[in-house]
């Protein structure tokens, strides 16, 4: 391994320790030439998992612009970045074990919507409409009414309802 600081490639192993349940070694590693330590990581190379895009054009799996549009979709929203992460390693697992080289995007989208459904409505709400191309408020009205049938969340109209309810009240008090 060739040292990062003086570019000889003679060093030594000082500590090794396993990660992610085995699949990545840490290797600490000391220069014999400039006495100075770094860090190398092994991992195995797999074959890329590629994504067809809509369009059919091909491209390498990237758990980051997964994670990049999750947090967008997530942005000022209680979401942390740790349930962020977790979300996409879900999807990264998912899509390497289905043991395909090549998985649709729409596939990836179907998953993070599954997942923003259960961690935050408003994230699924602001993914979906990206993702589903909405074009105008319909698309929107739709999503709301699919995912307010799902989740068994009271309908608008009857939170409405009560509320204009709990506001005459008020005010005839006065």
């Amino acid at each position: 391994m060739k040292c990062p600081y003086c570019g000889e490639d003679d060093d030594k192993v000082v500590d090794s320790r396993s990660m992610s349940a085995g699949a990545i070694v840490r290797r600490r590693r000391e220069c014999n030439h400039c006495e100075k330590r770094f860090t190398t990581y092994e991992r195995v190379e797999d074959l890329p998992l590629m994504v067809v895009k809509r369009d059919t054009t091909r491209e390498p799996f990237d758990r980051a612009k997964v994670a990049k549009s999750i947090r967008i979709a997530c942005r000022k929203r209680p979401v942390t970045e740790e349930q962020i992460e977790e979300i996409t390693s879900s999807i990264e697992h998912r899509l390497v074990h289905r043991n395909e080289r090549e998985v649709q995007s729409a596939d990836i989208g179907e998953d993070v919507l599954k997942e923003l459904t259960n961690l935050d409505q408003v994230a699924y709400v602001r993914f979906a409409s990206v993702y589903r191309d909405f074009k105008d408020l319909n698309g929107f009205y739709q999503e709301l009414s699919h995912l307010m049938q799902e989740k068994h969340v009271p309908k608008i109209a009857d939170s409405n309802a009560n509320l204009s309810r709990g506001v005459s009240r008020r005010t005839r008090k006065k």
